[in-house]
């Protein structure tokens, strides 16, 4: 009889000690513990590592060579493993033109129906390509826009903002700074152009050459320079500040960049396809009386409903298609996701929808004997939309395949049929299984941490007295997405949660509307990382107040917008958590100031990986290098000449304390802050990134493999140790679910500190799904009743003991077995 458990063995990658465990097969199987305490260690970086090593050995000795790089996972065996796919937290880079559709392949089959059975204009004979409606495609992208379905334009007063100034003086405003100083203007002189009279004074003809010519001409340019300094010639590019803004706004991966250019720029639909990215020919095809644009742009349930009560002959084109469209589209509402729709831009989606999007292709796969490894698949739901998740992993379950899940929510843990729970502690602390057996069992483990919010002792604790607001802001005519004619009321002064089920419009209001509302008061863009577009369904700022509000008051309270989101720190594994909080240098200070290294001669560069003249130059620094796999996206494997340490061997010579600077790199934050405390400037630090729930992390753990929850944390740890140097004007701090990725334990920590920040005179502001963090505000504004165009509403507002007893909130429901006395609506 075949053993129908998974026998891990000697399981001893990053924390865990030697982990032996028996999983069974079949099963929905929770994998759960503090952050940090070897959860994910087990469950990806073991059992899903070893699985998919072993893939790799099956296939092509090309990709066996590869296996070396990659490394196996350190565990002693591993048996009965089935094929493991893994559905993890991690945002992937998808370009601006990836989709919904894209992503999920409806836009295949869309684009087929009206390749294939769309009403074509009379006279046309010949059927189009089903590339042809797409707008990633030549045959498909207009020729305006080249399917991005906005044309972008400047003009000389948005170049030059100020006629009076002479090109050296800066007169082209939208050039670089550091092309003012080296570059553009010799190479205009050098193309004989005058670089010191006024702008206005200049010829029409030579301004519209400067700014706007398509030329790239190469001159050879004398720089005139101080006397001390080389006069080195060199050949110069010159290139128009009209190419500059719209190539940089177009290609640039940094949102900085763009955000810069597009100061400089003038932006409408595009005047040949009105915004539908399609060219002409393609928006003529109809099929139920609409263009692709328009279903593509309609949310899914909507689409589902059209093509349902669409009539078709029985075994048609249509009709199998169509079929097949509902189906799939069905999958996605299963999983809470009916509001989206398909021309949905990917960087708009949360890691939390994305993983969702990739659960329900699963789903129609019709694969069994599988283990499916997820991360967390209830980050970002609502509870009642995680009912609908545990009805989807039944459904999996019962296909025939196992399902090992990483997960926080306590009502999908009560659900499993095998929990492993890791612990006790983060990092060295943890690393032991502390139960591997049926949920009930972890009842009886004093040492779980998870066992108290699993199985609580007692009623809720006494509710806190919620806070009296200081103002009150108040918007009114609020119009962006499913938000139509909203009247909104946000309490200052005073800890507010933001409520409702996924796509309600609760992330719109607060990290859009509300963010761009003050930051257009305040005059400055909010306090944040601008690396990358906003995670939950929103980009990064850019709108116009009064494009969103008909009026707001209340606004001249404010004198400071903090946003802390789930934008990564970084997107390689040189960016890290102790260059982004700036302990790094106190570090590199530290090892400079040992009489060995001053000795040497070595100074605080020396100690830096970023630094030519001490890190390893085979990884440049980065402790990894990059192993690209032809048919498999790519990965990252230690560097084979540093092993990971980034650092030359004689940088690795000075120690302080017997470490060296990559030791103290490999420290966790609990280990670095005992071995640091002498050190005020890393203390700091530190103690705030403690006070956060993150002592498990490594000071040198690459961004790339922190989760949104971690880097939210990161930067509210960063802005903890700024506010605590003195105080401020009021600040008001945006967050979008800071709880992503945390244990319930680990959110107490969260949340005394957000309580800090409102006891300090400030206001907080959370989208939240966790009922706790709800039962711990002073105020809940609770969206609906829906997603999607059934939300957008406010259903419920007010302290959270009377937002429980509103019988038109689906979050009362799960709200009110948190608040003492109040029995479920």
């Amino acid at each position: 009889m075949t053993d129908p458990y998974l026998r891990v063995r000697g399981a001893r990658e990053h924390n865990l000690r030697g982990v032996d465990v028996d999983l069974p097969r079949d099963a929905l199987v929770a994998f759960t513990g503090v952050s940090g305490s070897g959860k994910s260690s087990l469950a990806f970086g073991t059992i899903y590592a070893e699985a998919q090593r072993r893939y790799f050995e099956s296939v092509a000795p090309y990709a066996r060579r590869l296996i070396h790089q990659i490394g196996a996972p350190a565990v002693d065996e591993i048996t009965g493993l089935p094929p493991a796919i893994a559905l993890e937290q991690r945002r992937s880079a998808p370009g601006s033109r990836s989709s919904v559709g894209t992503v999920t392949t409806l836009s295949n089959s869309l684009r087929m129906l009206y390749s294939r059975a769309g009403s074509y204009p009379p006279g046309v004979t010949e059927r189009l390509d089903s590339d042809a409606f797409s707008p990633n495609t030549p045959a498909g992208a207009c020729p305006e826009c080249h399917g991005l379905g906005t044309v972008h334009r400047v003009s000389e007063d948005s170049l030059v903002p100020d006629p009076s100034l002479s090109i050296r003086e800066g007169a082209v405003a939208a050039w670089p700074g550091a092309w003012q100083g080296k570059n553009l203007r010799d190479i205009l002189d050098a193309l004989g152009h005058d670089i010191d009279a006024p702008w206005r004074q200049l010829p029409k003809e030579a301004r519209d050459w400067i700014l706007f010519t398509p030329e790239q001409p190469v001159v050879t340019v004398h720089p005139v320079r101080d006397a001390d300094r080389i006069q080195r010639p060199y050949q110069g590019t010159y290139m128009s500040a009209e190419r500059y803004v719209l190539h940089t706004f177009a290609d640039s991966r940094s949102e900085a960049l763009r955000k810069r250019v597009r100061r400089f720029m003038t932006s409408a639909p595009c005047p040949v396809c009105g915004g539908r990215r399609l060219r002409p020919e393609s928006l003529a095809v109809t099929f139920a009386g609409r263009d692709i644009a328009v279903l593509a742009a309609l949310p899914l349930t909507e689409l589902a409903r059209l093509l349902r009560e669409t009539p078709h002959e029985t075994g048609s084109v249509a009709g199998t298609i169509a079929g097949d469209l509902v189906s799939r589209i069905e999958a996605l509402g299963e999983l809470g996701l009916g509001y989206l729709s398909m021309d949905r831009p990917t960087p708009t989606l949360s890691a939390g929808e994305l993983q969702r999007l990739r659960l329900a292709t699963q789903l129609r796969s019709g694969l069994f004997g599988v283990v499916y490894v997820l991360d967390e698949p209830s980050a970002g739901l609502h509870p009642a939309d995680t009912e609908a998740l545990l009805t989807v992993l039944d459904r999996l379950r019962a296909a025939g395949n196992s399902l090992f899940v990483v997960e926080h929510d306590m009502a999908v843990v009560a659900r499993a049929d095998w929990v492993v729970d890791v612990g006790p502690l983060a990092g060295e602390l943890g690393g032991r299984v502390l139960h591997s057996g049926p949920v009930a069992g972890l009842a009886s483990v004093a040492e779980s941490e998870t066992r108290r919010f699993l199985f609580p002792e007692g009623p809720p604790a006494a509710a806190r007295v919620p806070r009296e607001p200081s103002g009150r802001l108040r918007l009114h005519g609020v119009t962006r997405h499913n938000l139509r004619g909203l009247d909104a009321v946000v309490p200052l002064g005073v800890l507010t949660v933001v409520t409702g089920v996924s796509g309600s419009g609760k992330s719109t209001l607060v990290s859009q509307v509300l963010a761009d509302v003050l930051t257009e008061h305040l005059g400055t863009s909010a306090e944040e990382d601008p690396e990358e577009d906003g995670a939950d369904g929103v980009p990064a700022g850019g709108g116009s107040a009064a494009s969103y509000a008909t009026s707001v008051t209340g606004l001249e309270a404010v004198g400071r917008l903090v946003r802390v989101d789930q934008r990564p720190i970084g997107r390689t594994p040189r960016s890290n958590l102790a260059t982004y909080t700036g302990l790094f240098d106190a570090v590199r200070k530290l090892f400079a100031a040992t009489d060995e290294a001053r000795r040497r001669g070595y100074n605080a560069g020396r100690f830096s990986f970023n630094v030519a003249t001490g890190r390893c130059e085979t990884c440049q620094g980065e402790g990894f290098i990059a192993v690209e796999l032809l048919f498999l996206p790519g990965s990252y494997a230690p560097c084979p000449t540093c092993h990971g340490a980034r650092y030359r061997p004689e940088t690795l010579e000075i120690t302080y304390r017997g470490a060296s600077v990559a030791d103290v790199l490999a420290m966790t934050v609990d280990t670095a802050h005992d071995f640091l405390a002498d050190v005020p400037a890393a203390a700091r630090p530190l103690q705030t990134l403690r006070q956060v729930g993150l002592g498990y992390l490594r000071l040198g753990q690459p961004a790339t493999e922190l989760s949104g929850g971690e880097a939210q944390r990161i930067k509210l740890a960063a802005e903890l140790q700024r506010a605590g140097r003195g105080a401020r004007s009021h600040t008001v701090y945006l967050l979008d679910e800071p709880t992503t990725g945390l244990h319930p334990a680990d959110t107490e920590l969260l949340m005394r500190r957000l309580h800090g920040l409102v006891d300090a005179g400030n206001s907080v502001v959370v989208v939240e799904h966790d009922m706790d963090v709800a039962a711990g505000a002073d105020w809940i504004i609770d969206m609906g009743p829906g997603g999607g165009d059934q939300g957008g509403r406010i259903v419920a507002e007010g302290v959270p003991a009377l937002v429980a007893r509103s019988p038109r909130s689906v979050t009362a429901h799960y709200l009110a077995p948190k608040i003492p006395g109040n029995p479920p609506v």
